[in-house]
């Protein structure tokens, strides 16, 4: 059973949404504590937010969506919080089904979007390498990695506070860092709607970032799943190398050596990177 709720919403210039969001917030959980981190806004977001009902915190300067969801956690009395963008884009009458389903006895449920709810084709064709990139790594069904709708357990949450990145791509590292952890993760279907003002999220460079995260969580999640493929692959390209200079001209080379030879070393790496993860999440009393 939840026994208390608190909502955090990073918002940066977000003064055409961010009154409706609160009043929706709190008329559909009336005792919930509502807190909205102003991350350096250069309109009046803070002041609306404060009107409306909100505890709000201020950031002197824009630190990034990841800092403001970082701020906010640590502010947050609730033993549940509840994530959402400021621009609209999340129904507050979905709030009580991510609840339910935590009730069922999950840490962690984040509000999956459907294709019908990607901003843009690109968008939702980066969203689903990335949930695949994210299904493979952690051996279970990533459904949405980059939602930023989601309710977590405080307690565990805090848990991983160290590792989220100041920027946008904190739903990616939170997911996998549960995953990995061994906490459970479940998904509620969601719609998105479009959000109100202009994105502050520059597909190129964040969409690039996002797929670096991936990988950088991969290594701490699971190093072997990524240094294993790779070691095969220089391991049969030095093996097709011999093959070929061996009935070409009947000797190995040392290119076919050094492939080898890189091939051991990527291996070797992985293992290692594989008992350093397993001392990173080792359980703590």
């Amino acid at each position: 059973m939840i026994k208390s709720l608190s909502i955090v919403i990073p918002a940066k210039n977000e003064s055409l949404s961010i009154v409706n969001l609160i009043s929706g917030i709190l008329s559909v959980v009336e005792n919930a504590e509502v807190i909205v981190v102003n991350d350096g806004s250069s309109d009046n977001t803070g002041e609306l937010a404060e009107k409306a009902g909100a505890l709000v915190v201020h950031h002197p300067y824009s630190k990034g969506n990841g800092a403001a969801i970082k701020s906010g956690s640590r502010v947050a009395s609730g033993t549940v919080i509840v994530f959402m963008d400021a621009d609209g884009q999340h129904d507050p009458k979905d709030i009580p089904r991510l609840l339910e389903k935590m009730e069922e006895g999950y840490d962690l449920v984040v509000g999956a979007r459907g294709r019908e709810s990607q901003a843009s084709l690109g968008r939702g064709l980066a969203n689903g390498l990335y949930n695949k990139l994210a299904s493979y790594m952690t051996g279970h069904a990533v459904k949405d990695l980059t939602s930023g709708f989601r309710a977590v357990r405080r307690e565990k949450f805090l848990e991983f506070l160290y590792l989220l990145p100041n920027g946008f791509s904190y739903p990616t590292t939170s997911t996998m860092a549960f995953f990995r952890a061994g906490y459970s993760v479940a998904y509620v279907r969601i719609t998105a709607h479009d959000r109100k003002g202009v994105s502050h999220i520059r597909p190129l460079k964040d969409g690039i970032r996002f797929l670096l995260i991936i990988f950088k969580i991969g290594t701490l999640y699971s190093p072997l799943k990524l240094f294993v493929p790779l070691a095969f692959f220089v391991f049969l390209f030095g093996l097709g190398y011999y093959g070929h200079t061996y009935f070409s001209s009947g000797r190995f080379t040392n290119m076919s050596a050094l492939m080898f030879t890189t091939s051991l070393t990527i291996f070797l790496v992985g293992l290692v990177s594989e008992q350093i993860t397993a001392l990173t999440y080792k359980e703590r009393d």
